[in-house]
């Protein structure tokens, strides 16, 4: 698959259930606006992962706002297992810790099979990070803050978002994705 096609389909993901969905009720302004960056990963081990995710990072930082508001690295081939994603993610937090950016930027997590603590693998409230690709979203704290300041009742999105996918089911979130 190129990188264009892994681009499609992380768009479609964003458009459909993120926005569709309104899973995350801040990104469809950033999305709009094409402050959204899509990147992705090509390395071919964690060490080369963590080169781009520290590029983007450092990228991110720097750019201005109104014009990259936030960042997905995607990765298609290299973490298909979400356990070892998931041990990833503590190298990923470093990164951002050694670039100084605690505070900054954070780091939300997407996976194919993506699953919560507590959860069963079929509970369709994982659905809510399953991704088509291992993505890593870099977010801008400041962002997030002005957002949620914005919205009443941030708290509730994830318990709104279950249910939302309850209603939906299993077989309305596969007809998300069959093309007409």
């Amino acid at each position: 698959m190129n990188d264009e096609a892994i681009i499609a389909a992380t768009r479609e993901w964003i458009e459909q259930a993120v926005i569709g969905l309104n899973l995350c009720p801040f990104a469809k302004a950033v999305y709009v606006k094409h402050r959204m960056r899509f990147v992705v990963s090509r390395a071919r081990h964690l060490d080369g992962l963590l080169e781009d995710l520290d590029r983007e990072l450092e990228f991110l930082a720097a750019a201005d706002p109104d014009a990259v508001e936030t960042t997905l690295l995607i990765h298609p081939t290299l973490l298909p297992d979400f356990l070892d994603f998931n041990a990833f993610l503590p190298l990923a937090e470093a990164a951002v810790e050694e670039h100084d950016l605690q505070g900054v930027i954070q780091i939300a997590s997407f996976h194919p099979t993506f699953q919560f603590a507590g959860t069963e693998p079929g509970d369709l409230g994982n659905l809510t990070n399953r991704a088509p690709f291992p993505t890593l979203h870099l977010l801008r704290e400041e962002s997030i803050e002005r957002a949620v300041a914005a919205f009443p009742d941030a708290e509730t999105i994830y318990e709104r978002n279950i249910e939302t996918l309850n209603a939906l089911g299993q077989s309305g979130w596969q007809a998300l994705w069959r093309k007409p």
